[in-house]
């Protein structure tokens, strides 16, 4: 048996992977470095639960179960699996069921002190469906006025969601979507009168593997499709921060890769991201000024000529032609 000592080294050191394949559920399938498995806190014939190995945290995409939690770390898992049961008895069931020498006088987990931003207003919600993109119109037109549709294809995915307390209770919406490295769903959507980001769930940076000894990052997801796009065979590791605010919980990633390349906003607050970087990273390299006269990567990709455009120009004699077939 293994000693424990506090419930912070239960969060620690135990594996919620190894903790469900002990409770006798294996996953479905892997994407990335997510495992899904199909809910065993509700009923579902759809994989939606979510469990990053690296993190070790867990997501249920389908909505949280009776015990109205829908994430967390190892303990919250175990308080949702085995509701109603307390901290206490939870913690003495995942002792039994992972072999572990659990004290009388365990010490509660500390919880960090939960911070609020604009871009976590979203905790009042139920996603209701993961699609891939193509069959909503209005997310097609978004990504392609972006300039980035073949480059979002396997990438971002149609988020499907209802609001479910508060004044807008009921009232379902969708938006273009992609996960954190917590799981999380981050989201984007423009229309005539809005624009829209957000994120289900925890905020959290975006982290594509790739080469060892290259990091590309970005503030945004439509930026690092935007680079995509003139880079299509780039193997580089790629950090999409998903806000300028999360460049702290990147560094440590960051550090160890001897090419640091950063494509940030042209604007004070990413010249201020790019100082901090540079700071604790000195071989870090500025890219901005590939668009210099832009704000960002999507702002320089947009601005080019349509190729779409270009293809009517080159068949405008065909198109005319067929005009006066009988």
């Amino acid at each position: 048996m293994a000693n424990i000592t506090s419930a912070d080294q239960i969060k620690r050191d135990v594996s919620l992977v190894d903790l469900l394949a002990k409770l006798g559920h294996r996953p479905s399938y892997r994407s990335g470095k997510e495992l899904f498995y199909k809910s065993m806190l509700r009923e579902e014939r759809t994989p939606s639960l979510c469990v990053n190995e690296n993190l070790n945290v867990w997501f249920d995409h389908g909505g949280a179960g009776v015990s109205q939690k829908q994430g967390g770390n190892v303990i919250d898992f175990a308080l949702a699996y085995w509701f109603p049961s307390d901290f206490g008895q939870v913690l003495k069931r995942i002792s039994e069921t992972m072999l572990l020498d659990l004290p009388a006088n365990i010490q509660p987990a500390s919880r960090p002190r939960k911070t609020t931003s604009q871009s976590e207003k979203l905790t009042n919600y139920k996603v209701t469906g993961i699609k891939e993109i193509g069959d909503n119109q209005k997310i097609k037109a978004y990504l392609k006025g972006r300039g980035i549709y073949e480059q979002a294809k396997g990438r971002i995915k149609e988020v499907y969601y209802e609001i479910v307390t508060g004044p807008k209770a009921g009232k379902s919406f969708f938006c273009a979507g992609w996960q954190n490295d917590l799981g999380s769903w981050e989201l984007s959507n423009k229309g005539k009168h809005f624009k829209f980001k957000a994120c289900l769930g925890r905020k959290g940076i975006t982290t594509i593997a790739g080469s060892e000894s290259r990091v590309t990052l970005f503030e945004g997801y439509m930026d690092y499709l935007s680079w995509l796009a003139d880079n299509p065979k780039a193997t580089d590791t790629v950090i999409v921060l998903n806000s300028v605010n999360l460049l702290d919980s990147a560094l440590s990633k960051i550090a160890s890769f001897p090419s640091v390349q950063a494509y940030f906003d042209r604007d004070r607050a990413g010249e201020k991201a790019f100082l901090q970087l540079k700071n604790v990273v000195p071989h870090a390299q500025d890219r901005s000024s590939l668009y210099r006269k832009y704000k960002d990567y999507n702002d320089l990709l947009i601005s080019r000529p349509s190729q779409a455009v270009i293809y009517e120009e080159s068949h405008i004699y065909e198109k005319m032609m067929s005009s006066f077939k009988r």
